[in-house]
């Protein structure tokens, strides 16, 4: 049965009040398959069922923040308050930034004192850093604890805890001096002391540091957990593996759409209105139509060139893209290389070279197949045009895909503004002016 015609009996289920049968469907089911199913019944009958699953806090953390947020709205405060106050701090707070001041004010006073001083604290964090990402719900041991206290610390602190597979140890101050795992626990003899047994000064982030940092932090060291400190070091928070991949998903398709001239993520795709696709796009569409207007300018300029020799017109497309697929070629390897961290801005010049002798060997192989074409369909004059301008376009546009993303880094824009329309366009107009101005030194006027 698919995901539709389940929720579509189950929705049937609620609606009689047979919530038994209705459990029944989704016992077996993992929270994040259920979640799904949920998604696809109205909030107004998906909440009555979600409020009796015994993993409700789970299955409603796997819903996205919009789904969040309409379900929000159709349960009754309590059993909203309940839902949310069994979530993980970090999911609570972004549910929380979620909704519109009039849920804010109705679901604070029905939480506890603590989640709401915790939710406030962590709604306050700036949007993109580490202290907005992270989780309250962390394992804490003293330095002079013993395996045996520890082991019985854990087991106290693990029902609230996000992970306890690493434990931070930490001073009368709460400063961060160490982490012990699980299994350094297990494996040490009873009485050995945590300060022998953690690894001191551990890898951690400050909690303005930007999420796209701490994602990359969490894979260089493969971390299950990163501490995150405040600027006294003291330890207010962690981030999850899970959840910096998250944000590296985020990232990743933050860059990819901007790499095609949308301007930003647009959300679910099956999900965006008709407005926001328009906006999210019009912006660099109508920006490269003037940018196109200088190969125009560049074919009025050498008209009587073209009237003279019209074999040109023939090969202007093969060569203006030619020099397009080459830059954004370039442009995507360098991208990506400066999101990973793998280039640096002083590897500029030394890159430049490597691609300028890369490009060297493509607009060779390229001009040797496009110059037997050039011979097939004119003289050995169009072919040697044709070679030259496939050597000379190739070049430049392998040159400015591998520069422009640095020199937007430079200037404190996102590399991936790069995309491939803007070095597209940059390459046509390139492109379009090599060509003709070659064939205007070696063709004759008529």
């Amino acid at each position: 049965m698919s995901t539709q015609e389940l929720a579509l009996a189950i929705g049937n289920a609620i609606e009689k009040e047979q919530f038994e049968s209705a459990i029944e469907q989704v016992d077996t089911l993992r929270p994040i398959d259920v979640a799904d199913i949920l998604a696809e019944i109205p909030p107004a009958l998906a909440w009555r069922l979600l409020d009796r699953l015994p993993n409700r806090a789970t299955v409603f953390s796997y819903l996205d923040t919009d789904a969040q947020g309409l379900l929000a709205r159709a349960f009754p405060r309590a059993n909203l308050a309940r839902v949310v106050g069994e979530m993980p701090s970090d999911e609570r707070t972004d549910l929380y930034k979620h909704l519109d001041q009039e849920q804010k004010d109705a679901l604070l006073p029905a939480l506890a004192q603590a989640k709401r001083e915790e939710i406030r604290k962590l709604a306050a964090y700036q949007e993109g850093t580490a202290g907005a990402l992270m989780s309250a719900d962390y394992a804490t041991l003293e330095p002079n604890m013993n395996v045996a206290t520890a082991l019985a610390t854990l087991r106290v602190e693990a029902p609230d805890a996000e992970t306890i597979y690493h434990a931070y140890v930490i001073d009368s101050e709460r400063k961060l001096l160490g982490v012990v795992s699980l299994r350094a626990l297990i494996l040490a003899a009873p009485h050995t002391l945590m300060h022998s047994l953690m690894i001191s000064a551990p890898v951690h982030c400050q909690v303005d540091d930007d999420q796209e940092d701490v994602a990359k932090t969490v894979a260089r060291y493969d971390l299950i957990a990163l501490p995150i400190t405040d600027h006294h070091g003291a330890l207010v928070g962690i981030v999850t593996h899970d959840d910096a991949m998250d944000v590296a998903s985020d990232e990743a398709t933050d860059d990819f759409h901007k790499s095609g001239g949308v301007t930003s993520i647009v959300g679910k795709l099956k999900d965006a209105s008709i407005g926001v696709l328009y906006r999210k796009r019009v912006f660099w569409l109508v920006l490269l139509v003037f940018g196109n207007l200088f190969s125009g300018a560049g074919i009025a300029h050498f008209e009587d060139i073209i009237a003279a020799n019209l074999v040109l017109v023939f090969f202007l497309p093969l060569l203006v893209d030619s020099g397009g697929n080459a830059g954004s070629q370039s442009a995507t390897l360098m991208v990506r290389a400066l999101a990973t961290g793998d280039v640096v801005m002083r590897d500029w010049f030394s890159l430049l070279g490597k691609e300028a002798l890369v490009a060297l060997c493509l607009g060779a192989t390229m001009a040797v197949a496009v110059s037997a074409i050039g011979y097939m369909r004119g003289d050995e004059v169009v072919a040697l045009v044709l070679a030259m301008s496939m050597m000379s376009v190739v070049m430049i546009g392998c040159v400015v895909g591998m520069s422009l993303p640095f020199v937007l880094n430079k200037l404190g824009f996102d590399p991936a503004s790069a995309s491939a329309p803007l070095i597209t366009s940059v390459c046509d107009a390139s492109g379009v002016i090599i060509y003709l101005f070659i064939a205007s030194r070696f063709l004759a006027l008529g």
